[in-house]
This record gives structure tokens, C-alpha cells and sequence, in this order.
């Protein structure tokens, strides 16, 4: 798939909601491939740390593949923490990575993942 192409998604992606605060496309390796972000948002993390978050998601990723067979394809990945929420989408060896500002509520989550699916299967 081509970058243009995971730009495109990242940009309908982050349009979904004014709650979602980073999409960011990452690579088999744990390389960010293209991202978009809420420019008035201040980042969580620093980029030594979001090099670490990709790298998590890459190895993650790989050893979920183990257990396609048996139990199907990850769909998403939906995590919770105290202070943001992410959900994640497999496309093909890439991972589409978005982190959600934590004051949405459940049924806004399950709106943004339910908008999120048809764009990402679209893809995959």
C-alpha cells in the first residue's frame, strides 16, 4: 500500500471525531509511516517514548499472528489507560494506531470504532 494512500486514511480517520487525537499508520518494524495529529493537542508521549510505543505495537502485532489460525484475524484492540484510550486495526502487516482523548465516553469509542472498521477493511 502505498503512503499516500495511509495519509488518506489517517485524514478520515481523524475526522471522525474531535475526540481522537492522534492517527498514525505504523510499519511491520515499528516505523511510523504517516500520522495526523490534533495540532492543538500537546503530545503524551515524547519521541523516544513513541518510538518505544511503535516498536511495542510492531512486536504485539507479529506474535498476534500466532494465534490467527485458531482464533481469526485481529479486528481492533481497544485499551484503555488513565489517560487516553487507543484503538488499533490491522492492515495487512501494518497497524493503524489512533489514541483517543480519555473524557470520550464508551458510546462515542464504540461510534469511532464502528467508523473506523469500514474504512480500514476497505484496505485490508
Amino acid at each position: 500500500m502505498t503512503v499516500k494512500k495511509f495519509e488518506l486514511i489517517c485524514k478520515h480517520i481523524l475526522a471522525i471525531s474531535p475526540f481522537i487525537r492522534f492517527v498514525g499508520v505504523i510499519g511491520e518494524r515499528g516505523e511510523l509511516i504517516t500520522h495526523d495529529r490534533r495540532h492543538e493537542l500537546i503530545p503524551l508521549l515524547d519521541q523516544k517514548n513513541t518510538h518505544y510505543q511503535f516498536s511495542h505495537i510492531a512486536m504485539k502485532t507479529d506474535l498476534e499472528g500466532f494465534f490467527d489460525k485458531n482464533l481469526g484475524e485481529v479486528e481492533f484492540v481497544w485499551e484503555e489507560r488513565k489517560k487516553v484510550q487507543t484503538i488499533s486495526f490491522a492492515i495487512k502487516k501494518s497497524r493503524v494506531w489512533v489514541s483517543i482523548d480519555k473524557k470520550a465516553i464508551r458510546s462515542e469509542m464504540l461510534r469511532i470504532i464502528d467508523s473506523c472498521l469500514p474504512i480500514v477493511k476497505k484496505h485490508s
